[in-house]
């Protein structure tokens, strides 16, 4: 038997009619049987269109208030039967089962009613049963049955119909089952997740998702499922990379620590900051990032918490950078930033971050709340006999919010709400403080006041003995080690100030 199909019937059941009327036309120029219901029924009678009510083949009106309308052995045999399999040729005529080619189902919107803050009732009664139900049976049954799933795929059957004169491959029709399933799946997990409280299951579906150049190396695939769009207006620039997007992905995790500042300006380099400063204006706040590590910010994603004006731009675009991000964009600034044909820019929007954490792992997933805690001024216990002044809180406060975003083992130096330094990713404490302290001479900068922070607890005196030598007068951790007395002892001793949080910030 020819895997080629010719469409003779279709059973029509959307809730959206967007794009349905040239699908209807095209189906009735090729003189298709159509089947339909409801709205959906009224619409097509509207278009002056012949339609045969579902009514009349199941001899059932619609019950319930509309919950069942397709739910019948008419209808779901007219689409599950095999065409090649004699018994169910046989009870298609003992049964006077109408013979259904093509199903189009647009399911309620679940997800959408959910968004929009809707009351329990109204959200369960766009839980689609029918429309599910069609869709499982003509994409299980696709050797025979065409489904389309969503208004999505709308114009693909258009464009099928009308190049191919009705008929469809076995392939396209595979192809349209596998994007119904997709449907599906989809829609049942947005279900399960409404309902679900016990936070030992995992599911999650992404409907949106796009292929990058490659992943971390040429060598490897790359994927990015997500709304991008959601969160950013792209202004100009190349496409995104596997790389660019964890940069950014890091760069609005650490802004986002700064969201209430003054005008804040940072600068990243695989995930973590070579350059972060608050100054009165944005350039001000760009230039003293900059100073941080101009080495580092070589190739660097810069991100800003305010509007990005002409005079920072014109700054910014002497520097080689693959992506720049803020708020707000002047128009000139735009122009400017626009010149590096390749440089991306983009426009960050105030989107919620999902606050579940997954990475894979081994052979399945790790799953954690995001970190949401910022250390603040009440979090802070003063353990030492020197207390640190308020410049020294400040900037202690400033470190934490670095230190929080940095890769783990991790130092961090802060004067004057400018990072002076960083030791980032190093297996020992001890090795991310002298990181830190060789960088922070390596571009001149002076540590005498500044303030250092740390990710996790000094088990022993030795950094803190370290920082002090370089110039450190004040220190925030976590605290929590047996040994903490070590160290406040030695700041004791050489009046350093020291403060503990009580939460620690790793970031592996």
């Amino acid at each position: 038997m020819t895997t080629t199909k010719k469409i003779k019937s279709a059973l029509i059941s959307v809730f959206s009619k967007e794009g349905l009327e040239p699908i209807v036309r095209k189906l009735h120029e090729q003189n298709v049987t159509i089947y339909s219901t409801g709205g959906t029924e009224e619409f097509i009678n509207n278009l002056g269109i012949p339609v045969v009510p579902v009514e009349e083949v199941t001899s059932y009106p619609s019950i319930l208030g509309g919950r069942v309308k397709t739910l019948h052995p008419k209808i779901f045999g007219g689409i599950l039967n095999r065409q090649d399999n004699e018994t169910d040729v046989q009870q298609m005529r003992e049964f006077e089962i109408p013979q259904i080619d093509l199903v189009i189902v647009d399911l309620y919107p679940f997800e959408k009613t959910v968004a929009s803050g809707a009351n329990e009732p109204d959200i369960i009664e766009k839980i689609d049963i029918g429309g599910i139900s069609l869709i499982r049976a003509a994409a299980k049954n696709f050797k025979d049955t065409v489904i389309v799933a969503s208004v999505n795929e709308y114009a693909m059957l258009l464009e099928l119909i009308s190049s191919q004169n009705g008929e469809t491959t076995l392939e396209q029709r595979r192809l349209l089952a596998t994007k119904a399933f997709h449907v599906s799946s989809h829609y049942d997990t947005a279900i399960f997740n409404y309902f679900n409280t016990d936070e030992s299951y995992f599911k999650t579906s992404i409907a949106d998702g796009q292929i990058l150049r490659y992943g971390e190396n040429p060598h490897q695939k790359g994927f990015f499922f997500g709304e991008f769009d959601n969160m950013f207006t792209k202004l100009h620039g190349k496409e995104l990379s596997y790389n660019n997007l964890l940069d950014v992905d890091a760069a609005v995790n650490l802004i986002l620590e700064f969201k209430n500042n003054e005008p804040t300006f940072a600068i990243l380099k695989h995930n973590n900051a070579c350059g972060l400063a608050t100054r009165k204006n944005i350039k001000d706040a760009y230039l003293a990032a900059l100073s941080c590590d101009p080495t580092s910010a070589f190739g660097g994603v810069l991100i800003a918490n305010s509007n990005i004006d002409l005079a920072t731009a014109k700054e910014i675009n002497s520097l080689f950078c693959e992506v720049v991000i803020a708020p707000e964009f002047d128009e000139e600034a735009v122009a400017i930033l626009s010149e590096k044909k390749n440089r991306i820019i983009l426009v960050q929007h105030a989107v919620e971050l999902p606050q579940r954490q997954v990475r894979t792992c081994l052979n399945g997933l790790l799953v954690q709340d995001r970190n949401t805690i910022t250390d603040s001024k009440e979090n802070l216990k003063i353990v030492t006999n020197t207390s640190p002044t308020a410049q020294e809180i400040d900037d202690l406060l400033f470190a934490s919010k670095i230190c929080k975003n940095t890769k783990s083992n991790t130092i961090v130096f802060t004067k004057n709400s400018t990072l002076v330094a960083s030791g980032t990713g190093q297996t020992s404490r001890v090795d991310a403080l002298k990181q830190a302290i060789e960088k922070a001479t390596t571009f001149g900068f002076d540590l005498k006041g500044a303030v250092m922070a740390s990710d996790a607890f000094f088990p022993f005196p030795d950094c803190v003995e370290i920082a002090h030598n370089a110039g450190i007068t004040a220190v925030i951790q976590p605290g929590g080690s047996i040994k903490d007395e070590l160290s406040i002892n030695f700041c004791n001793e050489n009046k350093v100030a020291m403060v503990f949080t009580g939460t620690r910030h790793f970031k592996h």
